[in-house]
């Protein structure tokens, strides 16, 4: 039975597993639509040199699991807004595969006149668990119904008060969320003015996981040395929408071996990605 709304009830809601296969023209397509470069980034682009796979196209098989949501509970998509993303790649992940994919709601948050849902998802190979997803979704006008607020993160992975070790500066283009939806996520709050609009916004801007995605190049050769066997997670919680054209600065700071706090922000200063988090390979940096 679908519910009409969010509520306790949904906690632990456990889908069918799915099958889902992709090849080397999605994975450079992916690269393509989080900005890779040829000149930088051949080896994600080029099946003459693989091609590798950036860590960060897990999301794309894994928001196959925010779609089992519909089978659950009826969200309007108007009122929903990604709020937090975190990846977590146990092998690097191949150009070419069939995974299943295990799903289940883990958590809904209720925030007074608005509400939170968060799935969590598992992709196997016949090698075992390649990787996990993680995403919450926030509701407007979802809240209410008498849940949990959930926990406070305001001080959660917070920057340290010195300056970032380091900072990557990567560009978009007017044609970005044109080119990213191809990968998948073709909700047309991300391309088509007047759904825009008659979503509350001024004018379609960019998907939040390709903003994601732009992070994760950001963190691959930065702490990683463009090597993906060295990315071990990267988790980051959606401050603001990245507007076409905009930059995304990226800014690190090394906390512990193998571990970094990240956050992203545009050329005005606005904070797209808060409250990041990166693990990688100790010896990547060293």
């Amino acid at each position: 039975m679908i519910q009409d709304s969010l509520s306790n009830s949904l906690i632990g809601v456990e889908f069918p597993p799915t099958d889902i296969s992709w090849n080397e023209q999605d994975t450079m397509l992916y690269a393509l639509g989080i900005g890779a470069k040829p000149g930088q980034e051949l080896d994600f682009l080029y099946e003459g040199r693989g091609p590798l796979v950036l860590p960060t196209y897990a999301v794309i098989p894994g928001m196959q699991s925010l779609g089992n949501l519909r089978t659950a509970v009826k969200l309007k998509i108007q009122r929903l807004l990604h709020g937090e993303q975190k990846v977590e790649v146990l092998r690097p992940l191949p150009a070419k595969a069939t995974v299943t994919l295990h799903s289940r709601i883990s958590e809904v948050w209720d925030k007074g006149k608005n509400g939170v849902i968060g799935v969590t998802a598992e992709a196997e190979d016949d090698d075992g668990l390649l990787f996990r997803t993680h995403a919450t979704l926030f509701y407007f006008g979802g809240g209410g119904f008498g849940g949990e607020p959930g926990p406070s993160a305001k001080d959660t992975d917070v920057p340290p008060d010195r300056e970032a070790d380091i900072v990557i500066r990567h560009q978009t283009q007017e044609e970005q969320g044109a080119l990213y939806r191809l990968s998948g996520d073709r909700v047309a709050l991300h391309i088509d003015p007047g759904f825009a609009q008659k979503a509350g916004y001024d004018k379609p801007f960019m998907h939040g996981l390709c903003t994601y995605g732009f992070v994760g190049r950001a963190v691959l050769s930065g702490l990683c040395n463009g090597n993906p066997n060295h990315f071990k997670s990267m988790s980051g919680r959606f401050a603001a929408r990245a507007e076409f054209e905009d930059q995304i600065i990226t800014k690190i700071w090394k906390t512990a071996p193998g571990e970094a706090i990240i956050q992203a922000e545009n050329q005005q200063g606005t904070i797209l990605l808060s409250q990041g988090r990166a693990e990688f390979a100790a010896s990547a940096t060293s």
